[in-house]
């Protein structure tokens, strides 16, 4: 429990849930969009996909990872 402190104190703080889980699901959406633009040689559908991917670790606020998870994912689907 000191560690958390320590932590804490430092300005750290571990990700809720609710962000754990929309990094993950935005970034296996992305894995899979670089797969298809790979496949396809797309490279828009590729890069709006590494987006996807690396993103969540630039955004710290769990309401901003998802509006730019969606933001991109409708980016996906309209410009694929």
């Amino acid at each position: 429990m000191d560690d958390l402190n320590t932590l804490s104190s430092l300005g750290l703080t571990l990700p809720t849930p609710a962000y754990l889980i929309g990094m993950i699901l935005f970034s296996i959406i992305g894995i899979a969009a670089y797969r298809y633009g790979k496949k396809t040689s797309r490279t828009k559908t590729k890069w709006i996909a590494v987006g996807l991917m690396l993103y969540p670790f630039a955004v710290s606020d769990t309401w901003l990872l998802y509006i730019v998870g969606i933001a991109l994912c409708a980016a996906l689907y309209f410009y694929d």
